[in-house]
């Protein structure tokens, strides 16, 4: 197994479509990197949700998902499930992202995410960040899309714990949903880390990497 580590990464930019995304699909990477790094800057944007409970719930919990990091958050109001008919919209924002931003790392979902906010996203994302790193997390779902990951990152099981506690405290109007519990977060999360043989951890699409071994 390959491991390569992330010195220097100094910036990254996090994407989701909707409040919770980011959290659900690498909140346990993110409380990995920030304690790592303290200082770290990280630009957040979500398409949706903005304007109302949702948003607050969303600049509550990146910042606790984000310990001492510099984190900019930016929540959109893009009707949820629409982003399609918001093309435009769309990609204006994540070129605005781009354009404050040149990260180490980019934190997004999956190409292949059955859903078509987090999969319209995804695909815009290459049209503004050429040359980055991106790693597409995965959130589980009834559309049953979950495949073969390609990249891991291993979680402390404190990590992964709190990554749990956090979704469950952050995220109130969330917790009514049948899939939102402690058994399907952690339970990922065991599968994730059984096949990169640690404890727990958060897995990731990875469409395009260029290594550079020689140093």
């Amino acid at each position: 197994m390959i491991r390569l580590g992330a010195r220097s990464v100094d910036r990254i930019a996090a994407v989701g479509a909707h409040c919770d995304d980011i959290a659900i699909g690498a909140g346990g990477t993110l409380l990995t990197l920030c304690r790592a790094r303290p200082g770290l800057r990280v630009d957040a944007l979500v398409l949706s949700g903005g304007g109302g409970e949702r948003e607050e719930e969303e600049r509550a919990a990146l910042a606790a998902f984000c310990p001492d990091a510099d984190l900019r958050l930016t929540v959109l109001k893009l009707p949820d499930g629409r982003l399609p008919a918001h093309w435009e919209e769309a990609k204006s924002a994540v070129e605005e992202l781009r354009a404050r931003t040149d990260p180490d790392l980019i934190l997004a979902p999956r190409t292949d995410d059955a859903h078509q906010d987090h999969r319209g996203l995804a695909r815009l994302l290459p049209t503004a960040f050429r040359d980055h790193l991106v790693l597409g997390y995965e959130i589980v779902k009834w559309d049953g899309d979950l495949g073969r990951p390609s990249a891991y990152q291993p979680l402390a099981p404190e990590v992964a714990e709190e990554k749990v506690r956090l979704l469950q405290e952050h995220y109130p109007s969330q917790r009514h949903r049948p899939w939102y519990d402690r058994e399907a977060f952690l339970g990922l999360a065991r599968i994730r880390g059984i096949e990169c043989q640690a404890r727990y951890a958060e897995a990731f699409a990875v469409t395009k990497l260029t290594l550079d071994l020689g140093e």
